[in-house]
Order: C-alpha cells, then structure tokens, then sequence
C-alpha cells in the first residue's frame, strides 16, 4: 500500500512580484483553502475565520508572543482542531495555533485571490515529509499509517 499522497497545488500570481502556494482541503467536513509557507515553523488559523469551521471553539491563549514576518510581536492562542484535511490526507486531534491574519485578508481581497482559511506551515511539513515539485504543481505527504479519508482509501485499495 501507498505511504504517500500527492496534492494539487495552486501558484497565486502575486501582482508579477512572486506567488503563493494554495492547497486545498477541509475543516470539519467542510472546504477550505490553505496557504503553504515552508518559512513558518507553525500552522496557524485566524480567530475570525476559524470561528466558522467550529462551533463552541475554545481559545487557551499562548505564553509569549510570536513573530512574523512582515509584523511587530503579536499575540496568538491555541485550541484544537479535531479533523481538518489536506486533501485526501486527514489530520485528527491537531493542536492548532490562533493568529490574526486580517493583514492577508486584506491583500488578498485587493488582488481579487480567494479567501485563505489557515496557513500550512512547518510543523505539518515536517511530519509528512512534504516535497512540492513546482513543475507539477503538486505537493507529496507522506504518512507511516493511514490517515487518508474514506474516500481516499477506498480508491488506493481498489
């Protein structure tokens, strides 16, 4: 059996200076659209944004401040995710950390790109081993045991 998915991936153009990379997955069951950004050592959700996903969400704010770039110190929360997916790959009982993305929000309605519902950064990379081949435009995560959807494991059996 496969240890390993492959994820579309989307290259935003960012006004002809770069781009950003979307992947796209769910938060409890329903679609979601995730930034990767391999120099963030965390995934991080927006408080406001989230609230949407979750019912009854419950923040534990967080020792310490975090940095970005781009921004001064500020402050985040933790709370729990209890499935969220990339993909076919689903991610259960995920300590998630709560940050104001409002500046991203804001960007990205300026240039007309989507909504962004959370950022995929490090900590999520690393466990899966991603490799994103940009020629492709395509991320592989693997995993050492099964933790695709249904779906997906019925189709990798068939």
């Amino acid at each position: 059996m496969r240890r390993y998915i492959e994820v579309p991936l989307q290259l935003l153009d960012i006004e002809g200076e770069g781009f950003h990379v979307m992947v796209e997955g769910s938060i409890h069951g329903k679609e979601a659209h995730f930034l990767i950004d391999t120099g963030a050592s965390r995934s991080v959700f927006d408080p406001k944004t989230i609230s949407t996903f979750i019912d009854d969400l419950t923040f534990e704010k967080k020792e310490g401040m975090t940095a970005g770039v781009g921004s001064s110190d500020l402050e985040s929360a933790t709370f729990r995710i209890d499935a969220f997916s990339l993909g076919d790959l689903e991610i259960t009982d995920y300590e998630a950390v709560a940050l104001d993305l409002e500046n991203i929000h804001e960007m990205y309605a300026k240039l007309g790109l989507p909504q962004i519902d959370g950022i995929i950064g490090g900590d999520l990379l690393k466990r899966y081993k991603a490799v994103i081949n940009y020629k492709l435009k395509k991320m592989r995560l693997s995993f050492s045991k099964p933790r695709l959807s249904k779906t997906a494991q019925h189709s990798i059996n068939q």
